[in-house]
């Protein structure tokens, strides 16, 4: 049964049309700034329950557009990462879950039954055969191997150390393999969701620059780029080959200021420097002109526990 959320007050019943939600787990994930980034959404888009059009160009897990697919009527969405595995599981759920559903099925029965010894060795065997393949993969056609992709990606997520992905700079995916109880490596009923929502959605593999052909006046766009590290040792997460320097956040702050001016709303996270330097306002200056607000969050994923606790996020909106 669909659970009906009721946020700043406001029953939304009428406008749930999926009950979606990641369908991996997501380091830097914003389930958790939800509430924070829908409060700040256009008065309009908030009054009227609806979306025009929405545009997330580092789409990740996807948590901000699940959320707003359940909770808005969004009329057209473009989902863009340069993430060429995170694109081949978005478009291999859009296009044929049934078929992903009975792999990953096949995969969770085959695995749950083995002792953890052997759940190791499964584990990484698939990790060896993931990262072979890679080299002669297609991953401009569409065909039917990308259910078989899509399907070592979810089990490699849901089975691997904290749920990371990582790549090291030849590509290959290198998280250790971690210890779960009964991980629930094929969700069904929410990749079903996760299928409806992505119904009328373009997906693309590209650069966040390849998006501005997308936006229009009144557009929505919710940027959520790889994190700024906030010390030399809090870069653990590589999302793809060529990672995203603060050379890519000056270009980002760029595009953002050319889509302002193109009229569309703007809403961008990303670490807050002040939490480690008071005096460290790279962000500040980047987007010095725009609103910039600092919330506090939880960081889940970190080696130590000690490094889980609240922290400023910046949320930067131009409206």
């Amino acid at each position: 049964m669909n659970e009906q959320l009721v946020i700043n007050g406001i029953d939304n019943k009428k406008c749930v049309m999926t009950n979606a939600k990641p369908f991996l787990k997501w380091a830097g994930g914003k389930t958790q700034l939800l509430n924070e980034l829908n409060s700040r959404l256009p008065l309009l888009i908030i009054q009227k329950r609806e979306i025009e059009s929405y545009i997330e160009p580092f789409v990740g897990g996807g948590a901000f557009f699940f959320f707003l697919k359940n909770n808005y009527n969004v009329k057209e969405s473009f989902l863009i990462d340069s993430n060429k595995e995170l694109i081949v599981g978005y478009r291999a759920i859009q296009n044929n879950v049934e078929d992903l559903i009975f792999e990953l099925k096949d995969i969770e029965s085959r695995y749950l039954q083995l002792s953890d010894e052997d759940r190791k060795e499964f584990y990484y065997n698939i990790r060896e055969e993931y990262n072979t393949q890679k080299d002669t993969f297609n991953y401009f056609m569409y065909n039917s191997d990308w259910i078989r992709r899509a399907s070592y990606l979810i089990f490699l997520n849901k089975t691997c150390f904290n749920g990371l992905f990582r790549l090291n700079r030849n590509g290959s995916f290198n998280v250790p393999f971690g210890k779960y109880n009964k991980p629930k490596i094929c969700d069904k009923e929410n990749l079903y969701e996760v299928s409806k929502a992505l119904i009328d959605t373009e997906i693309i593999c590209a650069d966040f620059e390849e998006s501005k052909k997308y936006v229009k006046k009144g557009s929505l766009l919710y940027l959520d780029p790889p994190y700024r590290p906030l010390s030399s040792t809090s870069n653990f997460t590589s999302y793809n080959e060529s990672g995203f320097g603060d050379c890519d956040q000056v270009r980002l702050s760029e595009f953002f200021k050319e889509m302002d001016k193109k009229g569309a709303y703007l809403i961008l996270s990303n670490s807050d420097p002040k939490n480690i330097d008071k005096d460290d306002d790279f962000f500040d200056k980047l987007y010095s002109g725009f609103i910039i607000e600092r919330v506090s969050a939880k960081r889940y994923i970190n080696s130590k526990g000690n490094g889980r606790g609240p922290i400023n996020e910046l949320i930067i909106r131009n409206f």
